[in-house]
């Protein structure tokens, strides 16, 4: 079995890989959701928009599932701190995401404009809201998040919901809701086409660009805007090795420890430049007719600017602004190493089958949704 050190940091990066495919597969979904009641100007053609993913959208429900899952399970102090947390939070997550199933399920049962229109509205929320709320959660985790432990290690938060949505914090909701609009307005211009089609490329690009301001405007707001981030110090001696303790080590704040992995290991600014490389790169190519590759771009463009963030924590994963030695980390927050390794080779299983029935499911349904194939199959379409 692998050591305890190397398993925490697979799971580090593991974590990271289900966050990512969430956003690259489900958010391309949300991602139409959003765009829905904009691109499509009558029945049918919100109803092509809505076919695109209307045979993936609960299958790539999978990744989020399995992300909530496996933080549970990887990281269940995080899990408990963060669920308690954001609880309201997650509980809007949870009641926007209820729009989904029933919006696809129920939309076209009736032939009343009223009924439709609201379910379209009702797919627009479920698309929109859970991309803002997980940024604004990021926003939040970048500058620490106000809880503490008890002697028996009880987390204890100490914040309130509307104390989430701070100015820094929204401006990074802004970047996740724009990152996923544009994944989803290139997915729905490589499913159409004709004037469904131009109007998601609009939108894919004028997200593309309010992606790549916020992004930098974030980064900035993080350097030079008074926001400090989070660093063990040397003087610590707790064991990396050892049995998880969030107490054992001590934190201290300043203004430029985000960026200090930057400076150690000048590799990872890739991810800072794939964020906005790939976003601008998109907007080219999506405009120049080349749908799969600007979904590609797109793609990688997710990989920058989640990857951006997760380097510049590393190794924190909830800071604490109220108690910054309680501060959870990757090694200390994990569960025991027997855990993590059956875990680790679960999943090592599991995930490539995941992968290749995907990508098997979507070459079975690849080809264009048009208004003559909703016609046609008036009955059997959503």
């Amino acid at each position: 079995m692998l050591d305890y050190p190397t398993l925490k940091i697979l799971w580090w990066l593991l974590v990271g890989v289900l966050l990512v495919g969430f956003a690259i597969m489900d958010g391309h979904d949300m991602g139409v959701g959003t765009l829905l009641p904009f691109v499509g100007k009558t029945d049918d053609e919100r109803r092509v928009a809505i076919n695109t993913v209307g045979p993936h959208w609960d299958g790539n429900q999978v990744w989020f599932i399995t992300g909530g899952g496996a933080i549970f399970a990887a990281w269940p102090l995080v899990y408990a701190t963060a669920f308690s947390g954001f609880y309201w939070a997650m509980l809007a997550v949870l009641w926007a995401l209820f729009f989904r199933p029933v919006g696809f399920d129920y939309r076209s049962k009736i032939q009343s404009p009223a009924w439709r229109r609201t379910w379209d509205w009702g797919l627009f929320i479920g698309g929109f809201v859970p991309p803002v709320i997980f940024g604004v959660a990021f926003g939040n985790l970048l500058q620490g998040v106000p809880f503490h432990f008890t002697d028996m290690l009880m987390p204890v938060y100490t914040g309130s919901f509307w104390g989430l949505l701070n100015p820094f914090a929204l401006l990074v909701g802004v970047v996740s809701s724009a990152m996923i609009t544009m994944h989803g307005g290139v997915y729905l211009a490589h499913r159409t086409e004709g004037a469904i089609q131009q109007r998601a490329i609009r939108g894919a690009v004028g997200a593309a660009l309010v992606l790549v301001l916020g992004f930098v405007a974030a980064g900035l707001w993080l350097r030079w805007g008074g926001i400090e981030g989070y660093v063990i110090s040397p003087a610590s001696t707790f064991d990396p090795a050892g049995l998880p303790d969030p107490l054992a080590k001590a934190v201290t704040r300043s203004a430029d420890a985000w960026w200090a992995n930057y400076g150690r290991q000048p590799m990872i600014w890739l991810l800072p430049a794939l964020g906005v490389g790939g976003a601008l790169l998109a907007a080219l190519l999506v405009r120049g007719g080349r749908t799969l590759a600007a979904f590609v771009a797109s793609s990688l463009a997710i990989v920058g600017v989640i990857g951006t963030a997760g380097a510049a924590m590393f190794p924190f994963v909830m800071p604490s602004s109220t108690m910054p030695n309680a501060s959870l980390t990757i090694w200390d927050s994990v569960s025991s190493h027997l855990t993590l390794g059956v875990m680790f080779w679960a999943t090592a299983i599991f995930m490539p089958l995941i992968i290749f029935y995907t990508g098997w499911a979507y070459r079975v349904m690849r080809g264009k949704v048009t208004v003559e194939h909703i016609r046609a199959n008036d009955h059997a379409a959503y």
